[in-house]
């Protein structure tokens, strides 16, 4: 199989959202659009008895077409996509999800309550990842959660935690093409 090499599609979307706000569904809708092969890269870490991760996990699987094949990379995206070698057999990647792969990134600190340590390995996996993106054959679908419209969290943890991951989101909005921002399930045009 070829990639695709349809130049009208954009190199990079983001589509971020809060919690079931349609943003994996939507993601999904764009990248069937690449072509029929998409490689699925999954960030989450899924332990026996996690629950309420495994439905989601199982249902995000049981949703994808059985073309899709799936990558599970918790860290090291960039290297590991590269490594595989499935760039030259897809027409496209969603990678689900930035928010997900942010906290792998701040539990396997040695204290995760420390900001700088985990903000200086995350902003490096969103380096590698944007460049990875932007030498692609074929186009990205990325999906992250929007943690920063609530109330400052008073914990350090969290508190570094959606700091982190709002610095990840603004480092691949301004890479992206595209950025959309799911509401209630409809997508909001961020920047296109």
């Amino acid at each position: 199989m070829s990639p695709n090499t349809d130049t009208s599609s954009p190199r990079m979307t983001l589509v971020v959202g809060g919690t079931r706000s349609g943003k994996s569904q939507y993601s999904e809708k764009i990248a069937s659009g690449f072509g029929e092969k998409i490689l699925y890269v999954a960030t989450a870490e899924v332990w026996s008895g996690s629950g309420s991760l495994e439905y989601r996990v199982r249902k995000h699987r049981e949703r994808r077409p059985q073309e899709w094949p799936t990558l599970e990379c918790p860290r090291n995206v960039a290297a590991t996509v590269q490594a595989s070698g499935l760039l030259e057999q897809v027409d496209g990647v969603i990678l689900e999800c930035v928010t997900l792969l942010a906290s792998n990134i701040l539990y396997d600190q040695k204290d995760p309550a420390e900001y700088l340590p985990f903000q200086d390995a995350l902003i490096r996996e969103i380096e590698e990842l944007n460049e990875l993106i932007s030498r692609s054959p074929v186009p990205w679908v990325l999906v992250s959660s929007e943690t920063g419209m609530g109330i400052v969290q008073p914990d350090p943890e969290t508190r570094h935690y959606c700091d982190g991951l709002g610095i990840a989101n603004q480092l691949l909005a301004k890479s992206a093409d595209e950025v959309y921002f799911m509401v209630a399930g409809l997508p909001v045009t961020v920047k296109k």
